[in-house]
């Protein structure tokens, strides 16, 4: 089956609007929009189309929140949630704020060494790639990815680099207003969770140790299948989920032209997500 769960839309710092996301997935079993920090997109997303029949369609989000000790990133995917939940909107909000003064310090940093930057978000979430496609317009940069490395990720060259880390929530308050808005929590790409493991490789057992007590704060689910994981990564977090009692989710991270070596889609098989599509049966559109 053709699923995605991890999608990124103009509300936030993808190039594909919502709508277009749901007609360019409208052969997909099921889908979710989860926007950097915002359900901005969600009502045109799951207003645009229904396509085949049992198609599930998600509203969701993606939310820093605290790594936790010895980790450099947590990206929680909230899937099936209430949109217009209070509590839910009220942490994004302070979300938002957060990435308001991060944003106005890299600002300033890019000030500092004699680049006048002025990005454009569409939605209200103005976000990293926002700052890169300004500098591949404006001449900085011949590419997304250059632009990301040479000044827009945490080792980035100490001349060149802008990268500010942001304040992010804690854990369990996060947990439970995703679960007080009807959602579960999955940890998008666990690859990432210490920035040494993108160049020396996962240590698996470290994260199969921390993954288990996150599993005990209230984490649902992992996203055991990713886009950018090796074969190898899929094999072990898939048994790592397995292993947590953890559900198993897949996820392209799409942002269109902004990641444009991602496609939309991934193909696993039914029994690898039908725990997943279960548990959101009663909460999707």
């Amino acid at each position: 089956m053709k699923v995605d769960f991890h999608i990124h839309s103009t509300a936030s710092d993808g190039t594909v609007s919502p709508s277009a996301i749901s007609r360019r997935t409208a052969s997909f079993d099921a889908v979710a929009l989860t926007d950097h920090d915002t359900t901005d997109g969600i009502a045109e997303f799951l207003s645009e189309g229904t396509g085949p029949e049992g198609r599930v369609k998600i509203a969701g989000a993606e939310l820093s929140i605290e790594p936790g000790e010895g980790f450099s990133r947590f990206h929680l995917l909230a899937l099936g949630i209430d949109p217009a939940n209070p509590g839910l909107q009220a942490l994004l909000a302070r979300v938002i704020r957060a990435r308001g003064d991060r944003n106005r310090r890299m600002t300033e940093r890019f000030n500092a060494i004699g680049i006048d930057i002025k990005p454009e978000a569409k939605g209200c979430v103005l976000a990293r790639p926002h700052y890169a496609a300004w500098l591949v317009k404006n001449g900085y940069a011949p590419s997304i990815a250059e632009a990301f490395a040479k000044y827009l990720l945490p080792d980035s060259p100490e001349e060149t680099k802008c990268y500010v880390r942001r304040e992010s929530p804690p854990q369990e308050e996060s947990f439970a207003a995703v679960h007080a808005a009807g959602g579960i929590c999955v940890m998008a790409h666990p690859k990432f969770w210490r920035n040494e493991w993108k160049r020396a490789g996962c240590d698996f057992a470290v994260a199969e140790h921390a993954l288990c007590e996150l599993k005990e704060k209230g984490l649902d689910g992992l996203e055991a299948i990713y886009a950018a994981n090796t074969p190898l990564e899929n094999v072990e977090f898939t048994r790592i989920a397995d292993h947590a009692g953890l559900l198993k989710t897949a996820g392209s991270d799409f942002h269109g032209l902004n990641k444009p070596r991602i496609p939309i889609g991934i193909d696993v098989e039914e029994s690898f997500v039908a725990p997943l599509v279960e548990r959101l049966g009663l909460l999707t559109s």
